[in-house]
């Protein structure tokens, strides 16, 4: 399958690290691939930049994110939660007539510090307002409350014993996201609803925050025990 993903950073690399693996052809989208390339310094977590990486990933395609949107037979959003009304702009809405749009984001706001709060809750949800931006695309929420590692191997934590959720309007888009993360060895997959049930996992965010300031470590997740 060919997947385009929508982000450089932590999230975007080990999505695609993962999917090369099981054998997708997978692309990267970024704002400006020759500047990506042209990054040597480290990033705030101490990464290094996307050019070394992709050394070590030559199967991993770069283009920006209209390129890497209509590559995609699915697409993942994994860009930050902030930046989307800008990266629907330039992904343009005709790459994604159709398509299944993966979003993992969070939308937090980084620029009050830590932990950030999160630009909308309650009665709406970056999801939702993705939805509405692009009526066209099959928007479907998971992956958000988790870190990266655990999103492409669950069994990190706990041995797999715990929950991620599916949001989304269209059973069928529900259905492929199932299976790309029973493929990622996810085996609790909690279908919520329709995309408004989005609101729930994003504000989980708030409790997620929390314990990594008491736990210090992003390795944990929810387990739903019934």
């Amino acid at each position: 399958m060919k997947v385009g993903i929508l982000g450089t950073a932590t999230v975007g690399r080990t999505l695609a690290a993962r999917l090369g693996q099981l054998g997708h052809d997978v692309m990267n989208g970024t704002r400006d691939p020759k500047a990506t390339q042209a990054r040597s310094d480290a990033d705030m977590y101490g990464n290094p930049p996307f050019r070394i990486w992709s050394e070590d990933h030559p199967d991993i395609g770069l283009g920006s994110f209209a390129e890497a949107a209509a590559h995609g037979d699915i697409v993942i959003n994994a860009t930050a939660g902030g930046a989307y009304l800008e990266v629907v702009r330039l992904v343009g809405e005709g790459n994604l007539e159709g398509k299944v749009l993966l979003d993992v984001a969070n939308p937090l706001d980084t620029s009050q510090g830590m932990p950030p709060p999160l630009l909308m809750s309650n009665t709406d949800s970056l999801a939702e307002q993705i939805q509405r931006l692009l009526p066209g695309a099959r928007v479907v929420k998971s992956l958000n409350t988790v870190n990266a590692a655990v999103m492409v191997d669950p069994g990190r934590v706990g041995g797999g014993d715990h929950s991620v959720f599916l949001s989304g309007n269209d059973a069928d888009a529900k259905a492929t996201v199932a299976d790309l993360l029973r493929s990622f060895g996810w085996t609790d997959i909690i279908d919520l609803g329709d995309i408004t049930t989005a609101r729930g996992p994003e504000m989980l965010l708030a409790v997620w925050l929390r314990l990594l300031g008491v736990l210090r470590t992003p390795m944990y997740n929810f387990k739903v025990v019934r």
